[in-house]
């Protein structure tokens, strides 16, 4: 490559924070063929389609990196279940995959670098109990303690008793808990 080239990727690495869309190279004027040699080359690390990590940065990725990728990929992505419970510091080791919940309707094609899990929830229960988690390298959707522990004893039948335990002494939590037992039929279990 020329060496204005690579002066226009410093550039790039002084505007932009980690991800970079392929959108955002073409206006930064990168050509495909140039973007493509910046991946082989290592400046670019490909995460999903359209969008890279700036290798060539030296930066770290967050520690919440799987969540940030698999959002970009599919921005209707929500992580649910025992690594929703991972990534809010619930459980403290990570899982060794990635849970993800979609609608039944959502067929976008999930290619990442990491192990990953789907689950189809129904269209009704599906956005229940979804927060948006905002950082600086990009946002994720992912489910609250309550549902994700739902979850996990409706589909996995694993109750993480300790989680429980503690939300019990939350009278606020715990209510939520009940209500999203009872909504999916699992207050038996619980």
């Amino acid at each position: 490559m020329r060496s204005n080239t690579y002066a226009r990727l410093e550039t790039v690495y002084s505007k932009f924070k980690g991800y970079i869309g392929t959108k955002e190279l073409l206006e930064e004027g990168f050509s495909n063929r140039q973007i493509a040699f910046m991946a082989e080359e290592g400046y670019l690390e490909k995460v999903c389609h359209g969008y890279y990590w700036l290798a060539g940065k030296n930066e770290d990725k967050p520690s919440d990196y799987k969540c940030i990728e698999v959002c970009l990929s599919d921005p209707r992505a929500v992580i649910c279940m025992n690594s929703a419970l991972y990534y809010q510091g619930e459980i403290k080791t990570e899982p060794e995959y990635l849970s993800i919940a979609t609608a039944r309707t959502d067929r976008s094609l999930l290619s990442m670098n990491f192990l990953i899990i789907r689950h189809y929830f129904s269209v009704s229960n599906y956005l229940m109990g979804v927060t948006k988690k905002e950082t600086k390298f990009g946002c994720y959707n992912i489910y609250d303690k309550e549902r994700s522990i739902c979850d996990l004893v409706r589909l996995e039948s694993n109750i993480p008793t300790d989680i429980v335990n503690k939300i019990k002494n939350n009278q606020e939590q715990y209510r939520r808990l009940l209500k999203y037992a009872e909504l999916f039929q699992i207050r038996q279990k619980l």
